[in-house]
């Protein structure tokens, strides 16, 4: 690899889309982003973003186009396209390697790994418990991999920063030879997330990772918690799959295993009919109707009782994990919130420390109002923990942890 080789494209691919960023790894700039979704459609989209590059009239000028784009190849090719137009070609020597998010990576990935056959068996034997996201993130390596098969490909794994769970924390109070024997440990998802927080949650307060105690709070459609001692995570509220834990958008979280026997025995429901209602029919579009944390509180302000009810059992989910993770760590040092919603809605923040004044956790009205795109601190100055607002950055994690495994070592990281 030449000197010169610091860009990284990061791909997220999806069941029918590809979210894609390419980034300077010199000093973390973000180069061009976009988005492919509907693939397979005949209504397709791809939205592009330049943001650097020779022509500087352009950046930032969004470029969309809707055309039939009828598979993740021919998405990749689009996306090839457009960065050409910018200069920015994925032919291009500068690119020093390809970061794919891969959901699912089991206790054998703890680390970013360069993608072989062997590594691709490997997801693939996963699939059966990640079977919505796996495949597609196999897709989107091999699609990679045609289009620059001279080129390093590096899967980064949502479960990667959990595997530092103790097993006491990791293991169900199940049969150990039918856990062993099909997987079923709790794995934690949204790791690169996590990581990214908790090491920037860290820095905010002037200290080493590894002097810190954090609870991180990623509030988004999807939601986890973890508990991160000393830079590890000890503990995180999504299991197996991304199902299990606080209340999302559409998945149910937490809730007796035994509902869904009910639900085959009495209703008469299939499995995959269970599997559709507590992953894409619960949550708070089965509470209320709406997954919008925006227009869910547009709601309760307008005294509509399912909303408010629906944000109650929110934040009632939330104030059960800080409380659980507190008494996990011992000792907290910060309760920071991440995502969408954790960024972006007070009314969650303010309510899901209200009352736990005796964990020594508080809000003050004035900085949790503040919207910014900087990490923050929201809690009065003399409050025993750090309550925290800092901005995930997925993309930028990955690429950072796959120029780290495969770029120069002679070009800092940003």
């Amino acid at each position: 690899m030449t000197s010169h080789a610091t860009r990284v494209l990061v791909l997220n691919s999806g069941s029918s889309s590809v979210k894609y960023q390419l980034l300077d790894m010199r000093d973390g700039a973000r180069l061009a982003a976009g988005l492919v979704e509907r693939i397979g459609e005949a209504s397709s989209r791809l939205v592009h973003t330049p943001l650097a590059g020779p022509d500087a009239a352009t950046a930032g000028k969004k470029r969309e186009r809707t055309e039939p784009i009828a598979d993740h190849a021919a998405a990749l090719e689009a996306v090839a396209a457009e960065l050409a137009r910018d200069g920015l070609g994925l032919d291009s020597p500068e690119l020093a390697a390809i970061g794919h998010r891969v959901v699912h990576g089991g206790l054998r990935f703890s680390e970013p790994t360069v993608v072989d056959d062997e590594v691709l068996a490997e997801i693939e034997r996963l699939v059966p418990v990640a079977p919505l996201h796996n495949p597609a993130n196999l897709t989107g390596i091999r699609t990679a991999q045609a289009l620059r098969p001279d080129l390093p490909q590096v899967a980064v794994f949502d479960t990667a920063f959990h595997t530092t769970m103790p097993e006491h924390a990791a293991r169900y109070a199940i049969d150990v030879a039918t856990a062993d024997a099909h997987r079923i440990r709790r794995y934690g998802f949204h790791g690169t997330s996590h990581a990214y927080v908790s090491r920037r949650t860290a820095e905010l307060l002037g200290k080493d990772p590894s002097e810190v105690n954090v609870i991180v709070l990623h509030l988004g459609n999807g939601a986890s918690a973890s508990a991160v001692e000393g830079g590890r995570c000890v503990d995180t509220s999504m299991g197996l799959t991304p199902l299990e834990g606080l209340v999302m958008g559409t998945r149910s979280g937490d809730i007796d295993p035994a509902v869904t026997f009910h639900l085959k025995r009495v209703a008469g429901m299939s499995v995959d009919e269970i599997d559709e209602l507590l992953n894409k029919k619960s949550g708070l579009v089965g509470l209320c109707g709406d997954n919008d944390m925006r227009e869910i509180r547009r709601r309760v302000d307008e005294g509509d009782p399912a909303a408010r009810l629906a944000f109650d059992i929110y934040i009632h989910r939330l104030r059960k994990y800080i409380g659980a993770y507190s008494a996990v760590l011992g000792r907290v040092d910060a309760v920071v919130f991440t995502a969408g919603v954790g960024e972006n809605a007070a009314p969650v923040r303010e309510a899901a420390v209200a009352g736990l004044e005796t964990l020594g956790l508080a809000v003050d009205a004035g900085l949790n109002a503040v919207r910014s795109d900087e990490p923050r601190v929201i809690s009065p100055a003399d409050s025993r923990v750090v309550v925290a607002v800092v901005p995930t950055d997925e993309e930028l994690e990955i690429a950072q942890q796959t120029f780290a495994l495969v770029g120069d070592v002679r070009t800092p990281i940003a």
